[in-house]
């Protein structure tokens, strides 16, 4: 048993003392309203159950053997919100979500989920952990659909609102599929686009609710804010939106406390959210509030909150001392709150247990937990890198070159006359990106293109004009002005099946969201071990140069964002043909891998034709036909180099606007005799390493032209990857100043340009 594990409150000698003094009454006198005893027993053992692993991570933590203590202890209530829902429904959990899980655990006739060893192999990161593989403690299932969400503060609610528009996008289409084909006489699931439906439908049903659930100081987060109004404008606007917020408000955020009635206000005030509440103390209030507000979303389709009153016990984590920031008597008030003293003590009323047998089930339940735990600490540990990096961003190289190749054959063949006529003659980078994305559209029915002004404006540069007037509001739609709803809405389209192509206007405005990527896409498959996966493409315009229009939120040079997120596959083509490619290649890897892309399109060179003189055109590529997409076939990680006079003195590394420059300073070296290698990188994430090196020994000589900034510049890659590889030949780098980029022309005394590439040369060359 686990009753010598003590905390501060004393919980486990206090439930003993409490339990074994309740008086059996002579009657009944209180009953379950809507529970039934069954149920009401059934919630109790998975209280219970979520107390226990809370005192045994605590045991655990003792002696070195867990890694992870915060608990779920006051929260215990929230196992009548899991019985309220299906299990069906996609759950993203409040990491003091114990006994939902618990409950959700049982609810599938044949899961076969054992909640404790679960829970307990997160707890001491064991390698078998079901999720996450033992990197980090979570809650989440694939056969519960339960999502497995990190500790970054409401940084999953933007995510659960793109799962309600991913359900909601399923539905429509596939009720507008079967009305179509009854009046075509067509046999539903003949199209490809109802095979997809039927195949994301099979995820979650048609009328699956969205639980999202999070902690009342998560209610003051950015984050949070977003998705609350985002729900809200969808449902101000008509659009359908199954979205269950939970906020579970023990009034306590780590040691700060909540404004008394702050939390109430704060989300009574939202636009389009019905505001319900409950104290989630009391098992039987809780279920009958969540039952009311998880069916009211299910049969309207509109988004709500849940507020439930809750206590938090033994701190935030075992390291943390309450009688720091809080009385003996607060703590004290929270302890006579105990949701397993509170539900005991309305069973024993009700008749439907005694003291003693409470006690029996709360010592057998406490048996079962030490003894999976002394299990489960023996298991073994991920041991390696290789074992760690494993699940972070599968690459299958060849089936994405497969699947390249695959949709221009559906391209070619049987879907050719939708696609209609291709660009005629040499495309601009602008042009080129913008057949890409309409063939996209039309050879995968999964991708979706939104954003800002993407849809009805056709993007701020004219890169997606036409494509909203050819494929309609569904498939390409303009989102409020708000880039972690845009970036949240793609997550949890991705986790729905469909794969989205979200756009961020600017590149310094993915700054106000970055973490939607940092602590949610690029981290699904990793704390999932490929279990759940989001695709997207982010296409985000960026880098400077932009001629008449500037300042630093239009001319943002900065990638290091980017390229420090683990797993985040970073592309930048500077030419039409490569834009074409690389898109192909991303949305390709995201059907494949579930890889999630940032897609860097130089702004400068959207409408650029000419390389060396006004009028050659040299900049211009042309599109090619469906039937050369696999042999034009760009992988992810592979350089291209263009050879300029003899090719065989000096290589330039460069990418983007610094590809036009120095191809440009080359041709000038070539005519006083010097032939330059100029390697475009094409891929800032993962950096094509080997090309890199083969081509930097090619000359011994190396210029690296980085248009980024000169601290946590792609330089200091390239510079590091040379090095790694053992490199001995000559170096230089030029790099943009360490500033923000000034308004007018003094932007151009702090970017590369031609003239500090040829000196920079210049300087090699006498080596």
């Amino acid at each position: 048993m686990l009753a010598n594990v003590t905390t501060p409150q004393d919980l486990d000698e206090r439930f003993r003392k409490t339990v074994a003094g309740l008086p059996v009454p002579a009657e009944p006198t209180a009953g379950w309203g809507e529970l039934s005893p069954d149920r009401a027993l059934r919630l109790f053992d998975a209280q219970m159950t979520s107390r226990h692993l809370d005192l045994a991570a605590r045991w655990l933590r003792g002696f070195g053997e867990g890694y992870y203590t915060i608990g779920s202890s006051g929260h215990e209530g929230n196992a009548a919100v899991a019985e309220a829902l299906r299990y069906s429904d996609p759950a993203l959990l409040h990491y003091r979500s114990g006994a939902f899980y618990c409950v959700r655990a049982g609810q599938p006739a044949d899961s076969g989920v054992d909640p404790v060893r679960d829970v307990l192999r997160g707890i001491v990161a064991s390698a078998q952990e079901p999720i996450s593989g033992g990197r980090h403690k979570v809650f989440g299932n694939r056969a519960l659909n339960v999502v497995p969400t990190t500790s970054t503060i409401a940084s999953h609610l933007p995510r659960a609102v793109g799962i309600g528009y991913a359900i909601e996008r399923a539905r429509a289409a596939a009720t507008a599929q079967r009305k179509k084909s009854a009046a075509a006489r067509v046999p539903v699931g003949s199209s490809e686009l109802e095979a997809h439906v039927a195949g994301t439908l099979g995820t979650w049903p048609a009328d699956a609710v969205v639980v999202c659930s999070f902690g009342d100081a998560s209610v003051n987060h950015a984050s949070a804010q977003a998705a609350f109004n985002a729900a809200g404008w969808c449902d101000h606007s008509g659009l359908k939106l199954p979205v269950l917020f939970v906020c579970e408000d023990n009034g306590l955020g780590i040691s700060v406390k909540s404004p008394a009635g702050w939390i109430e206000a704060s989300l009574r005030s939202k636009p389009g959210l019905r505001y319900s509440q409950a104290d989630g103390t009391e098992l039987a209030e809780t279920y009958e509030a969540a039952r009311e507000a998880a069916d009211w979303v299910r049969r309207h389709r509109r988004p709500a909150v849940l507020h439930l009153r809750t206590v938090r016990l033994m701190g935030h984590a075992g390291a943390d001392a309450e009688l720091g920031y809080r009385t003996s008597r607060e703590i004290e008030a929270d302890a006579e709150r105990d949701p397993l003293l509170l539900t005991a003590a309305r069973l024993v009323a009700s008749g439907l247990a005694t003291p003693d047998e409470l006690l029996a089930r709360y010592d057998e339940i406490g048996w079962q937990v030490r003894k999976t735990a002394e299990e489960v600490m023996v298991e073994p540990k991920l041991a390696t890198a290789a074992e760690v990096i494993a699940p972070l961003a599968p690459k299958r190289p060849l089936r994405v070159a497969r699947v390249v190749s695959e949709a221009g054959e559906r391209a070619a063949g049987p879907l050719a006359v939708k696609r209609g006529p291709a660009p005629n003659g040499p495309v601009t980078l602008a042009q080129a990106i913008n057949a890409t994305l309409a063939d996209a559209l039309v050879t995968n029915p999964a991708v979706v293109l939104f954003g800002e002004d993407v849809a009805a404006k056709g993007g701020v540069y004219g890169v997606t004009k036409g494509l909203r007037e050819k494929f309609g509001p569904s498939r390409v739609f303009d989102t409020m002005l708000d880039e972690t709803t845009i970036l949240g809405l793609a997550n949890g389209a991705g986790l729905g099946g469909l794969l989205p192509v979200p756009e961020i206007q600017y590149l310094a405005y993915l700054h106000n969201a970055e973490d939607q990527l940092r602590g949610e896409a690029a981290s699904m498959t990793f704390f999932s071990t490929g279990r759940y996966r989001n695709p997207m493409v982010v296409r985000i315009a960026g880098l400077a140069y932009q001629e008449g229009f500037g300042g630093h939120f239009h001319n943002d040079n900065s990638l290091a964002v980017l390229r420090d997120i683990p797993g985040l596959v970073v592309a930048c083509p500077a030419r039409a043909d490569d834009a074409a490619a690389m898109l192909r290649t991303c949305l390709a890897a995201g059907q494949a891998d579930g890889t999630v892309s940032a897609f860097i399109e130089p702004i400068a060179l959207y409408h650029t034709r000419d390389l060396y003189e006004s009028g050659d055109g040299q900049w211009l590529a042309e599109y090619p036909p469906p039937n050369r997409w696999g042999a034009t076939h760009v992988p992810i990680g592979r350089a291209r180099t263009y050879g300029v006079g003899d090719a065989d003195t000096l290589t330039i590394i460069t990418f983007g606007n610094g590809l036009r420059m120095s191809l440009r300073v080359a041709a000038q070296l070539a005519e006083q005799g010097v032939g330059t290698r100029v390697v475009d990188l094409r891929w800032l994430s993962p950096l094509p390493e080997a090309d890199v090196v083969r081509e930097a020994a090619a000359t011994g000589r190396v210029l690296i032209v980085d248009e980024t900034r000169r601290s946590g510049g792609v330089a200091e890659g390239v510079l590091a990857a040379l090095v790694d590889a053992g490199y001995v030949g000559a170096v230089r780098r030029v790099a943009a100043a360490d500033t923000y980029i000034p308004l007018g022309p003094a932007a151009r005394t702090v970017l590369v340009n031609e003239d500090m590439i040829m000196a920079a040369a210049r300087s090699l060359l006498a080596v």
